[in-house]
């Protein structure tokens, strides 16, 4: 068994679609897994907001106008009439169903209800050409057997058993169909996996069913060696291993949903990342496999917030980091970088929902400074204590730019730096001169 997800772009108009169908295979048992055509969750984010202010009828305004776009995606992917109104028809009910959930109670059960029609109207579409087609495939509901606990955190157990049972109801299809992002919760409501969750909606399924690999299909042939957007001349990695992939999806590769690597590590399952525009390149292999070659790769993560916490004695009390780090667990707020000296320390969290308590806990027993709009740039490759230069070769090019923290020795894969956001490009395009010179040495 394969597992194979396609992102917004992949599924964004008819003839991606059409395309799509071509590029799953048939000859093997496979589970297609499809997130919402793109722009569509973030116009149904939009119309959940609208509905949540209490401006309902300007939610029902926005969904009508989701719904003719959809109308008209159907009208060009389907090829006979009468698969034409049966795409019509499937539109007109899910869109029904969604408007009667805008209400002036808008609740946030509503809320999820709302934003998960994008990956029901995606693979419903999906699965109805297919069948245009002549192809045999099964749709297995997602709310059927994805389920997180109380924690939000993958229930695999109830998993396993509920897509096991829908899967062995049809013996003889090879083709599954199912949605990315939405799972049920404990409280058995519609809720989603955040952003990019269809990722790991791919991965979850992927551990649960032992898969063969697990293929990431998007609009980009691979993990990139820098972020293209900024930096020219990037070249995409043929080979990461699990934990390369992961430092580099967690700091900013907006290629891969950061939760993506573990389900597949923990079974040493491959993640192929692979181009729906261009589906013979070979894309990007990660998985357990591990190639020491210098520096690989780089990823820049936005939105930072640097902390400074100086102990109100002279020297670090003892006990000190403990009353600290309590602080940011008793808000659930994950700390990215660390550096310490004898009587401060300073570390980056990445979110700034709890900012304001998290800063009066910390003023009790220190003194606090805070730096917004930081940007950490993660520096992938082989920084093992006997291989030298890399690090000192990083360094050097940075010589100009004002750097506010360093961790490097925490992991052999990575060295992060932080810099204001402002001075975000000038660094990515230092450090990419030291990738590009280190993949030629390594070649």
């Amino acid at each position: 068994m394969k597992v194979l997800k396609f992102g917004g772009t992949s599924v964004g108009n008819a003839g991606r679609i059409r395309n799509l169908a071509q590029i799953i295979p048939t000859n093997e048992p496979i589970v297609v897994v499809l997130s919402a055509m793109s722009g569509t969750t973030n116009s149904l984010i939009e119309i959940a907001d609208e509905a949540t202010k209490g401006k309902t009828e300007k939610a029902i305004e926005l969904l009508k106008n989701l719904e003719e776009k959809y109308y008209i995606t159907s009208s060009e992917l389907f090829h006979t009439g009468m698969y034409i109104k049966r795409g019509e028809e499937f539109i007109r009910d899910m869109f029904y169903n969604a408007s009667k959930k805008i209400t002036k109670e808008f609740s946030v059960k509503n809320y999820n209800e709302v934003v998960a029609l994008g990956e029901l109207l995606s693979t419903g579409l999906f699965q109805l050409y297919l069948t245009e087609m002549g192809k045999n495939s099964a749709f297995i509901p997602a709310l059927s057997f994805m389920r997180v606990d109380v924690k939000h955190e993958p229930d695999f157990f109830y998993i396993n058993e509920n897509l096991q049972r829908l899967l062995g109801a049809y013996i003889e299809t090879k083709i599954f169909i199912t949605q990315g992002f939405i799972c049920i919760n404990a409280l058995g409501e519609v809720d989603n996996l955040g952003r990019g969750g269809s990722d790991y909606t791919a991965a979850i399924i992927g551990n649960v069913l032992n898969a063969e690999e697990v293929q990431i299909w998007t609009d980009i042939d691979g993990i990139h060696n820098n972020d293209p957007r900024f930096v020219d001349e990037t070249t995409p990695l043929r080979e990461l291993s699990f934990e390369e992939a992961a430092e580099l999806a967690y700091f900013g590769a907006k290629i891969l949903h950061p939760a993506t690597i573990y389900p597949c590590s923990n079974k040493g399952i491959p993640v192929i990342l692979k181009n729906t525009l261009e589906p013979n390149d070979a894309g990007t292999i990660i998985s357990k496999a591990y190639n020491p070659s210098g520096v690989k790769a780089v990823a820049a993560k936005d939105d930072i917030t640097a902390i400074k916490i100086r102990s109100s004695r002279m020297l670090m009390a003892h006990g000190f980091l403990k009353k600290v780090f309590e602080v940011f667990d008793e808000f659930n707020t994950a700390v990215d970088m660390i550096t310490t000296s004898e009587v401060a320390v300073s570390l980056t969290i990445d979110s700034k929902k709890n900012l304001t308590q998290i800063l009066s806990k910390l003023k009790e027993f220190s003194t606090v400074e805070v730096d917004e709009n930081q940007t950490i740039i993660c520096i992938v490759g082989d920084f093992v204590a006997e291989k030298t230069g890399y690090a000192s070769a990083i360094f050097n090019t940075l010589k100009d730019i004002p750097v506010r923290m360093i961790s490097y020795g925490g992991s052999s894969h990575n060295i992060s730096i932080l810099v204001s956001s402002d001075h975000k490009i000038n660094a990515l395009r230092a450090i990419n001169r030291v990738v590009n010179q280190q993949t030629l040495i390594s070649k």
